[in-house]
């Protein structure tokens, strides 16, 4: 098969026994309507549900187009993404989620953007069949990530994309950093932009989204914001940081001097000793945070953030063999 006429689809699945099949007869449809060689790089993410054998089965039944990574445990979804990101052979690549939420039959309208010229073209979810819990938080995400990146999509976390493969190739992905792909390609230099598509109600499983996915995100998308603008010039964030902490530290000053002319005397100030702690604390554990994150970025490899037990593909010797 030709690599460089193959789309690879690199798909993340954790739980998702009920739309394996489904998605892989929905896929095959799809590209053999588009008469493209293609493969399908399904990357479990340590499911404990019946998905590993589905996609077992899936590869001896279609072994020619599915590929299968099983991962030891559950690391996530950017884990997920890293590995296939690694092992896919196509020079398009399409991310979509296993849920049937995203529809293959799309995929035509995201291939046609990206023969414009555009290096990455992710898909809007402009009527988008999900409870509000999961909406309004999208929503007012997508919001503070335009007003504050400069990326101006509607929907930045979509799992459905179309890449060209040195975008993927120059992604460095961490945490849930996943989230964030198009601001850190857009940053890179690379061409990004959207389409409207249909977004189906989820039909099977239960969805993975959780209270507890804000706060890693917030931390994140800090992480990104970090890194896409102020990882080569820090000082212009330190120094808009203690720019402030040094005019809030002159307001008390000035505060504490006016009542040492009118009473002669300031006393015991406890307050006083507690904003002084507090602010050299917080200084502290910010820049200590920062800095972890420029070590991270420039130290990351990306074999380190998974672990495979087993790699399924006939089309290589090392099929079935434990890593």
């Amino acid at each position: 098969m030709d690599q460089t006429d193959m789309i690879s689809f690199a798909i993340p699945v954790f739980d998702e026994e009920g739309s394996l099949e489904a998605l892989h007869q929905a896929i095959a449809a799809t590209m053999d309507a588009l008469a493209h060689p293609y493969e399908i790089l399904f990357v479990d993410d340590g499911s404990t549900d019946r998905s590993p054998a589905i996609l077992h089965d899936l590869y001896e039944r279609d072994g020619g187009h599915v590929r299968v990574i099983l991962f030891r445990r559950n690391f996530g979804k950017t884990a997920a993404l890293t590995a296939g990101f690694g092992l896919v052979r196509g020079e398009i690549v399409v991310t979509m989620d296993a849920d049937l939420q995203d529809d293959p039959a799309e995929l035509p309208k995201l291939l046609a953007k990206l023969d414009e010229g555009y290096d990455l073209v992710g898909a809007w979810r402009a009527e988008r069949n999900d409870p509000i819990t999961k909406r309004g938080p999208s929503w007012f995400a997508n919001a503070t990530v335009s007003t504050l990146t400069g990326v101006k999509l509607h929907d930045v976390n979509c799992g459905f994309k179309v890449y060209r493969r040195e975008v993927v190739g120059d992604l460095k992905l961490y945490g849930d950093l996943h989230r964030y792909i198009p601001v850190l390609a857009h940053w890179k230099g690379y061409r990004i932009t959207e389409v409207p598509v249909v977004h189906h109600p989820r039909r099977f499983g239960q969805s993975k989204f959780g209270g507890g996915r804000f706060g890693r995100s917030y931390i994140d998308f800090l992480s990104v914001l970090f890194l896409t603008t102020y990882l080569r010039r820090p000082l212009h964030l330190f120094g808009m940081v203690g720019t402030l902490f040094a005019a809030v530290g002159a307001v008390i000053m000035l505060y504490l001097a006016g009542l040492w002319l009118v009473q002669g005397q300031l006393g015991w100030r406890p307050l006083l000793f507690v904003g002084i702690t507090a602010l050299m604390v917080g200084i502290q554990l910010v820049s200590i945070g920062l800095l972890g994150e420029m070590l991270r970025n420039v130290t990351f490899r990306a074999e380190e953030e998974y672990c495979i037990k087993q790699i399924w593909d006939k089309t290589t010797s090392a099929a079935g063999q434990a890593e």
